[in-house]
């Protein structure tokens, strides 16, 4: 029975789901949503915060900041609360209100950007407003996730080697690409393993991470408006893109399953089961990254009104959460 006196100290690591028996194709599900954190961010958000601890960085009188679009500052406003830390979150209007309500029950405060930036959308004017507090006042402590190696560290050391222990015959892994930070931790572990492993990089349509042209995305989490300065293309085997329409359904058809994800979750399962598809991927070991779990989207993709609104009447049509893929 583990017993613990800060909550960044429990985080289930080795919790995986077989899909098959829902989407008629093997696919190991690696779940990271179990801690108080609620998600894959709280790995991140630990590393960052003791290397800046280690580096002299952060003090009593220090307010970290960070730009989110939700998970990674509900991680820091949990590490930020058990360690004494004011902690301020500049996220966007995407967010989901339970994810805001809980980094302002944690004692965080949430300043949110309303007006995208013209050229690089919500996440430069995220950015814009964190450099500008930074500039303003000394004591403000940019961790910047989009940079800090800490990010990808994190994964290296600790998601990758989970992942290794449980499937040693592993062929191709799937992640999801937002900060890359994730994305760059497996790849380079995996890069230097005793077998070839294929990473596939799962993102949203209308991100540029990859290239192509901007476009709308509602749902938070996976995708960027600008190129993550963590990206090393080299690391990256193949590159699948999913529609929000496609996220949403693959959401409800896992609830139906009675396993509640959220949505980075959804867009990495239902790319990867695309890529097993058009690969002909029976036989292969093949393992993704679910980096959230769904109750945070309850207001978003698992209402009706609001799929509706932003898509179309038939994005939950019954025959198309049913139907094999």
């Amino acid at each position: 029975m583990p017993v613990i006196s800060v909550p960044q100290d429990f985080n289930e690591d080795d919790l995986f789901v077989d899909l098959e028996g829902i989407f008629g194709q093997s696919l190991f599900l690696k779940c990271e949503g179990f801690n108080f954190a609620g998600s894959i961010k709280l790995k991140a958000a630990t590393e960052m915060v003791e290397a800046a601890e280690r580096d002299g960085l952060l003090t009593p009188d220090s307010v970290l900041v960070e730009s989110s679009s939700g998970n990674l500052g509900v991680a820091l406003s949990m590490i930020a609360a058990a360690k004494g830390y004011r902690f301020l979150c500049v996220t966007d209007s995407r967010c989901n209100l339970a994810t805001r309500l809980m980094m302002e029950s944690l004692g965080s405060q949430v300043h949110l950007i309303t007006e995208p930036d013209p050229v690089s959308g919500f996440l430069g004017a995220r950015i814009d407003h964190v450099r500008a507090l930074c500039a303003s006042d000394d004591r403000y402590v940019w961790l910047n996730q989009y940079a800090n190696p800490g990010n990808s560290m994190a994964h290296y050391r600790r998601t990758a080697p989970a992942i290794a222990r449980q499937f040693p015959e592993l062929d191709v892994l799937f992640v999801g690409a937002g900060t890359t930070g994730t994305l760059m931790g497996c790849a380079r572990y995996f890069r230097e393993w005793h077998r070839p492993v294929r990473i596939v990089a799962v993102d949203s349509v209308g991100s540029v991470t990859f290239g192509g042209a901007a476009g709308r995305r509602m749902i938070p989490g996976l995708g960027a408006s600008r190129r993550p300065p963590l990206l090393d293309e080299s690391y990256v085997d193949d590159v699948v893109r999913v529609a929000e329409t496609d996220t949403i359904r693959t959401c409800h058809r896992l609830a139906r399953r009675g396993f509640l994800f959220g949505g980075s979750t959804g867009t990495v399962v239902s790319g990867a089961m695309d890529w097993l598809g058009r690969e002909k991927g029976r036989g292969l070991t093949a393992v993704a990254i679910a980096p959230d779990l769904g109750e945070r989207y309850l207001e978003t993709i698992y209402q009706t009104n609001w799929v509706q609104d932003l898509y179309s009447e038939d994005v939950l049509d019954s025959k198309t959460l049913t139907s094999a893929p």
